[in-house]
């Protein structure tokens, strides 16, 4: 008998086959699915008494988050299912409180449907919170720790939730929402000091979990909704809709190319409100892996927690993995890492030069997942993609398509730049204001220009609205971002397009250096003896650093 037939037998896949069909994929599907979720390991080995209540659960919660912690609590019990700066939580512990705080806010009149903002950072109560709302069918809001004010009165105003969840220390951004919102809106206190002050009025969320049933929740007739705020400087942040997939084809897929396996240990270190950190929580709970987060970012900290959790994951944006490597050659020796198998990154361009430098040091465990909130995942880079052809997104994995297009909406040859587009088995549904992406033949624009290579790796030209024509020729400023990137003596660098009477546009590049004296000449010689002479920046400012939002996306507008 194969092993497949074997690993199927005994772990009773046949049965979850037969019973959740639609739940794994399409009829056709199944096979690899089941092969991909054997590999990593959720499909597995299980006494007949405890599969039998797990298909209970998948055939009570679908593909929802409600699954995988129901799940993940009868398989491993009281094992460590999160740790975070105030503890431990065992699986079980996080299946009572989601039915805690679920019932709780149930009972505070917080239904099906309802929209729930939550404003938190990375801790239990922010994984208390989506896992309660997936129970109850809940529209869950993520919302930007990095937005300003009237940015959270907007959103606020224009998506009219029924409660929301925050941190303490977000009180006074959120104080126009709080009128807004009006008297009907509920607040809940998350994270907080002993002191809250003015916001004494407000129940905790630990209080709600304390004084809440622990009685599952009825399933809801239509699962919970995830919105993810798209990033922003100005004006209103468009608000991204899906609900969870309709079978597991997709997660499949993600997991077997990241190479993440089950019942290890994730360290989250991306924001969880962000689409890759909310990403790797859903995965990590799929896993039945022990996740592990802290409220902030902290390059050493991120050592230490990976260290002593003994971590085979890391979940990062590429700005964490270039702040972590400018730590002391003393600090990153006494962090090797041996545990670590999976650096994931996303949120951002990955500069060939960072993957290679974190890499050399760390051993080859760098994934680079390339996509958006809108299309989800497109393509994923592996260790080996990035050591032969650094700066690639990778290549589509099985379920995701990938075309790109020229302006007339036609195919182009492979190594000719177009417009990307994207589909997979993660719906987008449209912004919430309404609205959505441009489409062709059922694909996503992701809003980048790019080209693939003559080994089906995709690389990522630039944003196809930051092209510019300099003098006739179009510049896109990715290109030069990753070189002078490459530079001895540079950090960091941004690059922009500037009107100029001569040339129609211009680069500006905006350069952090690491203290050397490093002149306008240096550099506009550095990027002539690389590229064309039109892709040299005509003018070069240096700065301390580059302005970023939370996710570590560097913010153009501000830079002039």
């Amino acid at each position: 008998m194969d092993p497949l037939s074997t690993v199927r037998r005994l772990s009773g896949l046949d049965r979850i086959a037969r019973l959740n069909v639609g739940k794994l994929g399409a009829l056709g599907d199944v096979p690899w699915v089941m092969k991909d979720l054997a590999e990593v390991g959720i499909l597995h080995p299980i006494r007949p008494d405890k599969l039998g209540r797990v298909v209970l659960e998948l055939r009570r919660w679908g593909t929802s988050p409600a699954a995988a912690i129901a799940a993940a609590a009868i398989e491993r019990g009281d094992d460590l299912g999160l740790i975070d700066e105030l503890g431990t939580l065992g699986f079980d512990e996080m299946n009572e409180r989601s039915n805690r705080l679920a019932n709780a806010l149930l009972d505070d009149g917080v239904k099906a449907g309802d929209g729930v903002a939550i404003m938190c950072r990375n801790h239990r109560w922010f994984v208390d919170a989506t896992l309660a709302c997936a129970k109850i069918g809940a529209s869950v809001l993520y919302m930007n720790t990095g937005f300003a004010g009237p940015q959270f009165t907007g959103v606020v105003e224009r998506e009219g939730p029924r409660a929301l969840i925050y941190d303490d220390e977000f009180t006074e951004l959120l104080a126009e929402a709080r009128e807004a919102g009006g008297k009907d809106l509920r607040w809940y206190v998350a994270w907080h000091d002993s002191d809250r002050g003015e916001n004494a009025k407000d129940t905790t969320v630990e209080d709600l979990i304390e004084g809440g049933s622990t009685d599952t929740p009825s399933p809801p007739e239509d699962s919970a909704r995830f919105i993810i705020l798209t990033s922003g400087t100005t004006g209103l942040p468009k608000g991204a809709q899906r609900s969870a997939p309709e079978n597991l084809g997709a997660i499949a897929a993600m997991l077997s190319r990241l190479g993440l396996r089950a019942r290890e240990t994730t360290m989250i270190a991306a924001p969880l409100f962000h689409a890759w950190g909310f990403s790797h929580l859903q995965m990590s709970l799929a896993l039945a892996s022990t996740t592990v987060v802290q409220s902030r970012f902290d390059p050493e900290g991120t050592l230490k927690a990976i260290t002593e959790t003994e971590a085979s994951t890391l979940v990062v944006v590429p700005v964490m993995l270039q702040r972590i490597l400018q730590l002391s050659e003393r600090t990153l020796d006494q962090h090797p890492l041996p545990s670590l198998k999976v650096t994931a990154v996303s949120g951002s361009a990955l500069p060939g030069e960072l993957a290679t430098k974190w890499m050399d040091r760390f051993g080859d465990n760098v994934y680079n997942l390339y996509g958006s909130t809108e299309v989800a995942y497109a393509t994923i880079a592996s260790p080996k993609d990035l050591r032969e052809a650094p700066g690639t997104a990778g290549r589509p994995p099985r379920g995701s398509v990938v075309n790109i297009y020229d302006s007339e909406g036609e195919p182009v040859p492979t190594g000719k730049s177009g417009r990307i587009f994207v589909g997979n088995e993660l719906k987008f549904e449209g912004y919430t204001g309404g609205g959505g992406k441009d489409e062709i033949d059922g694909l996503l624009s992701s809003g980048d220009v790019g080209h693939f290579d003559d080994e089906g790796r995709l690389f990522i030209d630039g944003r196809d609205d930051e092209m510019i024509v300099s003098g006739g020729e179009n510049v896109f400023p990715r290109e030069v971002e990753d070189l002078l990137s490459d530079h001895e003596h540079v950090k960091e660098a941004a690059v922009i397009g500037v009107d100029d009477e001569k040339f129609g546009q211009r680069l500006k590049a905006f350069v952090v250096t690491d203290g050397s004296e490093v002149s306008e000449d240096d550099i506009q010689a550095y990027v002539k003896k690389n590229l064309a002479n039109y892709k040299v920046p005509r003018e070069v400012e240096f700065l301390d650093s580059l302005p970023r939002n939370a996710t570590g996306k560097v913010l153009k507008r501000e830079l002039t």
